[in-house]
């Protein structure tokens, strides 16, 4: 009785991991007939969105980049809960362990944010814990500083050539310019110089700027639809220009933090140039590898 019973469970245990691997099969077939376009397979639009479909990668990189899709799409705003890993396993008809990959991936890039007993949401620049991912300042004796954004200045105009390529704009394309002054512990310690798409950002002025009191990203966030979700950043030590330096109150050449970054947001489209000149006499930039 024993052995009939194993046999029995070991045959239960092929049949269910045939159904789960067939469930998986399928969907790599069905992204395939998208790819190529086969009106057979490929559902109601005979293949017409291929850009839709998934590459061929690990079946939770699929996932993935079909949920960044939705996300980039505006199905969940920020700060929003997603469906459950139960729900989104039905929507796309694979395993929860595949969507719970998925959205770990997800959450490692802080594209979500997983709250123990509440759910998973999309991030938001409104939580605290979110504004410090891109201000990487901390004071040399520890901890965070007390900082204060002052604008000085918000306009269109052309941006410079090499602005243009890192934002992927066309020839002619206007871009909104902004200096803004970081004081830190109550002392001028950051200029900022960014550049933004003017497409992306239709009745961003002066006036608002200075009238929003939260984090720049979050206003870029909640104001105009666009998530700065990653950056890269090029530090160097330069000798502050000399129109700069009248800014920051110090004597031109004297030496600086220089920080290029260029930040991104859904599918690695280049939302902003920002170059920062930092002083670093109380403070110092601090980044964690892991």
């Amino acid at each position: 009785m024993s052995y009939i019973r194993d046999k029995i469970l070991d045959k239960a245990a092929r049949s269910w991991f045939n159904q789960d691997m067939s469930r998986e099969l399928s969907i790599l077939s069905q992204a395939k007939a998208e790819a190529v376009g086969d009106p057979a397979t490929a559902g109601n639009d005979g293949g017409k969105n291929a850009a839709d479909a998934p590459t061929f990668s690990p079946l939770y990189r699929q996932i993935k980049d079909r949920l960044m899709r939705a996300l980039d799409s505006g199905e969940w705003q920020p700060g929003q809960l997603v469906p459950s890993e139960n729900e989104l396993a039905k929507r796309y008809g694979v395993s929860q362990g595949t969507v719970r990959k998925a959205i770990e991936a997800l959450a490692a890039e802080h594209v979500l944010v997983r709250h123990q007993g509440k759910g998973t949401f999309v991030s938001s620049h409104h939580e605290e814990r979110a504004q410090f991912r891109f201000l990487r300042l901390r004071r040399d004796a520890g901890g965070v500083p007390e900082t204060e954004s002052s604008i000085l200045e918000c306009r269109r105009l052309r941006p410079p050539v090499d602005v243009a390529r890192e934002l992927q704009m066309r020839s002619g394309e206007s871009a909104v310019f902004i200096r803004r002054m970081l004081t830190v512990d109550a002392f001028p310690a950051v200029l900022d110089e960014l550049w933004l798409p003017a497409s992306l950002f239709r009745g961003l002025t002066h006036e608002r700027l200075q009238q929003y009191k939260g984090p720049l990203y979050a206003l870029f966030e909640a104001g105009f639809g666009t998530r700065m979700l990653k950056a890269r950043e090029q530090l160097k030590a330069i000798s502050c220009p000399a129109d700069q330096a009248q800014r920051l109150g110090i004597e031109p050449g004297k030496p600086v933090l220089f920080v290029d970054r260029l930040s991104t947001t859904y599918q690695e489209r280049p939302v902003e140039v920002r170059r920062g000149y930092y002083l670093t006499e109380n403070h110092h930039y601090f980044n964690a590898l892991v």
